[in-house]
């Protein structure tokens, strides 16, 4: 098969066109007189031209080389890269939610209205709050919106507190969501069994304290059992306690936020309701909060009146508009076909097949690896790749040796509280077949660190690029293709 590398620079030439489009009929404007004389370019834009078959040929290599959920196994721990059913896709794209403008008059787009509001009692029910709002656009702004709502709070209770408390097994976008709201973190500890650990809670809870900031279960994948008198001692001290989504996945149907005394959630929809994760795209990181809360969130809220859906932009407490328009729309349609598709019943189903996956991992793996916490996880869970350390070959190492098997590795190094830490999560759309391989594979690789230390050294072997120096890679990049090739020379390996 002819495989063509060139960069889609290599491939212009002046002139070639891919698309032929009609004479414009709308009045042209010269934008010299319009524009400032230094936003102007005195230059065209050195743009590639192709055509139109060489640059869908171009993008079609480029995404064969990349991996993703569709072509194969993604056990990426915290970040729950599971299925996104293709009826999703489908419905984003009915005529009457891809061929609307947010400019519309309200009274012109009540159906898209009506899923949103709609979403927004779902997603309610779902997490145990009052209320949610769809506007934030990502896990991480929906972190900073609830921080900013919690600083609109104490502001109105006439209270300054400047300080949010922070699991060391927390999310790891916490500390610089409170970072950038405005408030100074502080790192709680977790005891022996990976938990919170609650005299450090005790000694570090005052009236500074503004919210605790958990995710439950947490990045180990253990649910804090201790959550009820985690949310006393917070409340008790005039604190809010703020709920991380990320690991949702393990709860739906069985619990909620609300129930365990959470104040605000957020909710990553691609994490849990399966949106598009990654890739640059447009994400969603709705946020709910129970009634004290209401009146600080974003504006416009939709609303249901007299039987129409309108925007509320009346809301002299709120924290103003934090999301162009009323979110990322089409993100939204998608979490809406997901939840009405699964109904309550498949939600639990998600939650019980996420855990007993990842239990069922857990125990075919534990005995290759070392297990810091060896008791029953939720829907992820940590190994450590200190034995194989030991020997020679860090979890790196392994990492890298899992890319020739054609999966793509677990989260590595994170929790930091974890020595070479392995984070793990199959998800519930996985099957058994795809468990047991990955499981065959790993313990594989255990081995070969025993038998035959520098095939993993050396590894990835069948990858389209070899083994990269990270930080060299990062800080001298080279985008040109070149075929590499490592000779062993006099005990030294020469890359050519």
């Amino acid at each position: 098969m002819q495989v063509n590398n060139q960069l889609i620079f290599e491939m212009s030439r002046p002139g070639r066109i891919g698309s032929n489009l009609p004479p414009s009929d709308v009045e042209q404007i010269n934008l010299y007189n319009k524009l400032p004389s230094h936003l102007i370019r005195n230059e065209p834009a050195e743009l590639p031209e192709v055509s139109e078959l060489q640059l869908v040929r171009h993008y079609t290599a480029l995404s064969n080389k990349n991996h993703g959920i569709d072509n194969g196994f993604y056990p990426l721990g915290s970040c729950t890269m599971k299925y996104n059913p293709k009826i999703n896709e489908d419905v984003a794209r009915f005529e009457g939610f891809s061929r609307i403008h947010p400019y519309q008059p309200v009274e012109t787009v009540q159906g898209a209205l009506k899923l949103l509001y709609e979403l927004q009692q779902d997603l309610a029910e779902i997490t145990g709050m009052d209320t949610v709002t769809l506007q934030p656009s990502a896990g991480a702004q929906g972190e900073w919106t609830g921080l900013m709502m919690v600083k609109a709070y104490l502001k109105h209770k006439g209270e300054k507190r400047t300080k949010v408390l922070v699991p060391d097994s927390a999310h790891g976008t916490n500390p610089a969501s409170a970072t950038v709201a405005g408030f100074n973190t502080v790192t709680i500890k977790s005891n022996e069994n990976g938990l919170v650990d609650l005299e450090d809670l005790k000694k570090h809870v005052d009236g500074d304290t503004a919210a605790l900031m958990l995710t439950n279960p947490n990045t180990l994948g253990l649910f804090e059992k201790e959550i009820v008198e985690i949310a006393n001692i917070v409340h008790e001290a005039g604190g809010l306690l703020y709920y991380d989504g990320a690991n949702a996945n393990a709860i739906l149907g069985k619990t909620t936020p609300g129930a365990m005394g959470f104040d605000i959630v957020h909710l990553n929809l691609h994490k849990t309701f399966t949106t598009p994760h990654g890739g640059g795209g447009p994400g969603a990181g709705p946020v709910g909060v129970k009634k004290k809360l209401i009146p600080y969130l974003p504006i416009p809220r939709i609303e249901e009146y007299e039987g129409k859906y309108v925007l509320n932009s009346n809301q002299p407490l709120s924290i103003g508009r934090v999301k162009g328009y009323y979110g990322n729309f089409g993100i939204l349609v998608r979490a809406y076909t997901y939840i009405r598709t699964m109904g309550p019943e498949g939600l639990r189903q998600v939650s019980e097949s996420a855990v007993l996956h990842a239990n069922y991992l857990r125990k075919k793996l534990e005995p290759y690896f070392d297990s810091p916490y060896s008791q029953i996880c939720k829907h992820e869970f940590v190994l450590s790749g200190a034995r194989q350390k030991n020997l020679g070959v860090r979890t790196l190492d392994m990492a890298k040796r899992l890319l020739d098997f054609g999966y793509h590795p677990p989260t590595i190094y994170f929790p930091l509280n974890v020595e070479e830490c392995l984070m793990i999560e199959p998800t519930e759309t996985e099957s058994k077949e795809t468990l047991d391989a990955f499981a065959d594979k790993m313990i594989h690789i255990s081995k070969e660190v025993e038998d035959n230390p520098s095939i993993v050294l050396d590894a990835p072997h069948s990858t389209v690029i070899g083994r990269l120096d990270e930080v060299k890679a990062a800080r001298q990049p080279v985008l040109r293709y070149t075929k590499v090739v490592s000779i062993k020379k006099e005990n030294e390996k020469v890359t050519i």
